[in-house]
């Protein structure tokens, strides 16, 4: 994969999206924001608040992970997560 240096992210003070997932399944969204030494709000993962990403993310983005990294034909990991800044 590749690393993201944060300090390179001018928009990090809003947080960032971490989708916790089982194989192709979203099972929590964590909302992360650094300020004040980090606050995390937890999500359901079907929040409507982030229907559009989620969507898009379930129905087209994530046939296309393992394929980018090399892996095409690999099953996704049992427990991964994906953040989005």
């Amino acid at each position: 994969g590749q690393l993201v240096d944060q300090r390179f992210c001018p928009r990090i003070v809003e947080g960032q999206l971490r989708y916790n997932c089982v194989g192709d399944t979203l099972v929590g969204i964590i909302h992360k924001k650094p300020a004040g030494g980090g606050i995390y709000t937890y999500y359901g993962p079907q929040e409507i608040i982030f229907k559009n990403l989620t969507t898009d993310f379930l129905e087209r983005d994530i046939t296309q992970i393992m394929p980018s990294l090399g892996l095409a034909g690999e099953p996704l990991p049992l427990w991964w997560t994906t953040d989005f800044i």
